[in-house]
């Protein structure tokens, strides 16, 4: 009995010795496909289409050991980009579905105009977007993304806005399409913001351009 078990025991011992050979020389002898196919889908053809280039210069190797860093990389430096994802298509492609980010507002930096966008960059712009509020001033974008959240959580309609004013001392004015001037204190809440909504709605109709509401507790109109 004990003889048999030895026999057995040597069996498949070099049983696994010949597959390991086997599996070893299979791998090393493979080749596997680099990636030959980039797609891009979200953002516009002309904007796919350069993406998918860069991305193509890039050595990204074979599809089981993309090099994840060098597209992480290029793709974040991209100021379109809000998020990705990115799908496997075996053997030899990749294709990558992005969300664009969202657009609020232009600002001037450095004599030249840019788009404040929801991913916290600047984009390059020569002309249009004439929709959006333009920023006067020179706030950080992350001031700015936390203002414009608290105007999004109040009565107000950020659609509403034609400029924005931003100061050193961190305060900011707004102005809208019908020309009213806004002056808001400093460490604007919504309930602020609120509040002068409901202020604006039972004066409707009076003859006033500048709401001055820096001091607490205190409304000043001027024409």
């Amino acid at each position: 009995m004990h003889q048999r078990k030895s026999k057995k025991i040597l069996i498949y011992f070099f049983l696994l010795i010949i597959a390991s050979s086997i599996g070893n020389n299979t791998i090393n002898n493979y080749k596997f496909k680099k990636i030959e196919n980039i797609n891009i889908f979200g953002l516009d053809k002309k904007n796919n289409q350069i993406l998918s280039n860069k991305l193509k210069n890039l050595s990204l190797g074979n599809i089981f050991f993309v090099n994840k860093k060098k597209i992480e990389k290029l793709i974040n430096s991209n100021s379109l980009i809000e998020s990705y994802v990115v799908f496997k298509e075996y053997p030899s492609t990749l294709n990558i579905k992005i969300d664009k980010t969202n657009f609020f507002a232009k600002i001037n930096d450095n004599g030249k105009n840019y788009l404040v966008g929801s991913n916290g960059k600047l984009t390059l712009i020569n002309s249009g977007y004439n929709q959006l509020p333009y920023i006067f001033g020179k706030p950080k974008v992350e001031e700015f993304l936390k203002f414009k959240k608290i105007i999004d959580r109040s009565k107000f309609s950020y659609n509403e806005i034609k400029n924005i004013y931003f100061f050193p001392s961190k305060r900011w004015d707004l102005k809208f399409h019908d020309n009213i001037l806004l002056k808001l204190p400093n460490n604007l809440t919504q309930e602020t913001l609120d509040n002068l909504y409901n202020f604006l709605e039972n004066y409707n109709g009076e003859n006033f351009n500048i709401i001055d509401a820096r001091l607490e507790n205190k409304i000043v109109l001027d024409e």
